[in-house]
């Protein structure tokens, strides 16, 4: 797929646009202020293949903590700020890689282009959101589409910025169904070219909010728009970065390895969900592109996986790991895992 060449913006150690990767994001569910609680999950989202982070900044302790955050993290940090411009400014000065804002809650022009005067002069870009729900006020009871009241609030944002004489822009315009999300980032993409951030925002829990956002932003990156993503579930934000990571490695956009494995049967012997957890575990630690099967029977595996670079077939107390389709090494679980990790760290 053909990517739209959008404008490069460089965010922290990171850049997006252009040709560079696909960038998976998530977002802090503590605030920086209650700090250990905060730096454990942006290492939990780092070591899980998050590329950028987002924390809320409420008030100034919030603040505060941003620059004892950035000393402690590998990837950019983007305050996200709403209400209050000078929190947006302290998050700058607390050397922040980025700042989210939605321009229609910050108040005063003049706030406005105090804080983006202040993103300019340190050379941090700013995103602007537009959701479903921050629609500006001179839009939302116009007689459009709730789409086109979001393109033309985000076009509004766009030019009042511009004139301050700034263009370190990222934009993203989330809407809540997949329809209106789809709708929305192709209008935007064929208005700007600045980087998007695609995301269907409130998409919920489990298995639905998944479902959701994968066939939005799979019909997205497919069309070659979308710079960086957000999976945004209810919970536990490492596995908004998980499901972001398949959705791009399922789409051959990122290297990563891929596991296979049988949906389970009447044949099967073992507690083949435990097995399998183990051994994706052991996979989140790779960006190889390698394609491993956890099959819970001989009739499934090898032969039927023998497409996989390696796997292990499961039977009562026994563990079979094979190559392309061949029979290794027969031994009992928890052997046959280890090996699988060896070959694994070797491939």
């Amino acid at each position: 797929m053909e990517r739209k060449k959008t404008i490069p913006i460089k965010i922290g150690n990171k850049v997006l646009g252009g040709n560079h990767k696909i960038l998976i994001q998530s977002m802090s569910t503590h605030r920086p202020k209650d700090f250990e609680a905060c730096l454990k999950e942006i290492q939990e989202l780092e070591y899980s293949g998050c590329d950028i982070v987002r924390v809320a900044v409420l008030d100034n302790e919030d603040v505060e903590a941003l620059s004892k955050l950035k000393e402690k993290i590998s990837i950019p940090l983007v305050a996200d700020i709403h209400f209050n411009y000078e929190l947006g400014i302290g998050s700058i000065l607390n050397h922040v890689d980025a700042v989210r804002i939605n321009p229609g809650n910050i108040g005063k022009d003049e706030n406005l282009e105090k804080l983006i005067q202040m993103a300019k002069e340190k050379h941090i870009p700013i995103r602007i959101g537009v959701n479903s729900g921050s629609i500006d006020p001179k839009f939302i009871h116009e007689n459009k589409s709730l789409v086109d009241k979001g393109i033309d609030s985000l076009k509004y944002y766009v030019s009042k910025i511009e004139s301050y004489g700034f263009k370190d822009l990222v934009l993203s315009i989330k809407m809540s169904s997949v329809d209106e999300t789809i709708e929305a980032y192709e209008k935007a993409s064929s208005i700007f070219d600045y980087p998007l951030h695609i995301g269907l925002t409130e998409a919920g829990i489990g298995a639905k909010a998944i479902v959701k956002s994968t066939i939005a932003l799979s019909t997205l990156l497919k069309e070659g728009i979308g710079d960086t993503i957000r999976v945004s579930l209810t919970g536990d934000p490492v596995q908004e970065v998980i499901v972001g990571k398949e959705i791009l490695k399922d789409l051959n956009l990122i290297d990563g390895p891929d596991l296979i494995s049988c949906p389970t049967c009447g044949r099967t012997e073992v507690d083949l969900v435990k097995y399998a957890d183990e051994i994706s575990n052991i996979l989140n630690k790779t960006s190889k592109k390698i394609k491993v099967a956890v099959m819970g029977c001989l009739v499934n595996g090898p032969g039927e996986a023998r497409e996989a670079d390696m796997g292990v077939a499961f039977i009562t107390g026994k563990g079979v790991f094979f190559k392309k389709g061949k029979t290794v090494f027969t031994g009992t679980p928890n052997e046959a895992i280890k090996l699988l990790e060896e070959e694994i760290i070797k491939f």
